[in-house]
């Protein structure tokens, strides 16, 4: 088999969402499309909905989950999503503006980025961040 083929026949990723369970799907569509920019067209059924912005997607799906793992991860900053921006300065002079809940301010990090923690109506932990020195 020629090289060429391989390239050809390898697998490649080309999307990648995360899925979080939500109690209240209205107002977790209203948070990540208000506060975040995300666009969604019309829920399945009532219980599921996919949020869409630059290329990249979330799916919410309505389902219980336990407080006291949100508490936990919370108390421990472990993070839902972390996601990769440019421009994060501005991203988190919006997320301010529009009320979101400001879990860890914008800092650089000790491994060359800048980053801020929200949180969402569901007590999932958004990090947002950009490499401070791009290659």
């Amino acid at each position: 088999m020629a090289v060429n083929e391989l390239a050809i026949t390898a697998p490649r990723i080309t999307s990648f969402a995360p899925q979080l369970l939500v109690d209240d799907l209205d107002r977790a569509i209203k948070f990540y499309r208000d506060v975040l920019g995300f666009s969604f067209g019309p829920t399945w059924g009532g219980f599921y909905a996919i949020g869409e912005r630059d290329g990249f997607a979330i799916h919410l799906k309505c389902s219980p989950k336990t407080i006291e793992d949100r508490a936990h991860r919370r108390q421990r900053e472990h993070l839902d999503i972390y996601a990769g921006v440019i421009g994060v300065q501005a991203l988190y002079d919006e997320c301010r503006a529009k009320g979101a809940i400001i879990l860890k301010p914008l800092a650089p990090t000790a491994w060359g980025t800048s980053d801020f923690y929200i949180e969402d109506p569901e007590g999932y932990i958004i990090a947002i961040g950009e490499n401070d020195n791009p290659s």
